[in-house]
């Protein structure tokens, strides 16, 4: 069971997953808030619970890798040319398909006229990237070249390349 402290402490940081500001929001001191957060993450107790809450939160979202891929593809592969009839005129919301509706991010209406001004869409570049990284079609390639110590690993001071200090 947790303390109510906990239990606020595990409510916040499932707003944004930012550990010192959840601590401050269930009332540690803002001088301790960093280290507490950090404690509080590794209380078996309090993990447990974000991890239960987040499971309960995604399930009732119905968050899949499947749904989400699909998504994703419905930004990647959507045809602007969709928002328009055959005449080239711009085809009402009603009208658009359920790809293009999803491709688009605002849209801003002049309030005089109450004409369409501009339509934001989806980033198809930065969306196919997250398709493709999904899809594990680019990997990110680390290079190495020197020597590193077992201390220099443990210790993460890889910068120091086998240098040693006198």
């Amino acid at each position: 069971m947790l303390t109510p402290k906990q239990a606020m402490f595990v409510a916040e940081f499932l707003v944004d997953r930012n550990a010192t500001r959840a601590a401050i929001a269930a009332g540690y001191s803002e001088k301790t808030a960093e280290a507490a957060g950090s404690r509080l993450l590794r209380n078996v107790k309090v993990s447990a619970a974000i991890t239960e809450r987040n499971a309960r939160r995604v399930e009732k979202l119905d968050i899949t890798i499947e749904r989400t891929a699909r998504e994703l593809a419905k930004l990647s592969y959507f045809d602007p040319g969709r928002l328009f009839d055959e005449n080239g005129k711009l085809k009402p919301v009603a009208e658009l398909d359920e790809v293009t509706r999803a491709a688009v991010e605002s849209v801003e209406v002049d309030p005089e006229t109450g004409r369409v001004k501009r339509i934001g869409m989806a980033k198809k570049g930065q969306n196919l990237e997250r398709l493709g990284r999904h899809l594990g079609m680019f990997t990110d390639k680390v290079e190495h070249s020197g020597r590193l110590t077992l201390e220099q690993l443990v210790c993460g001071d890889a910068g120091a390349g086998g240098a040693t200090e006198d």
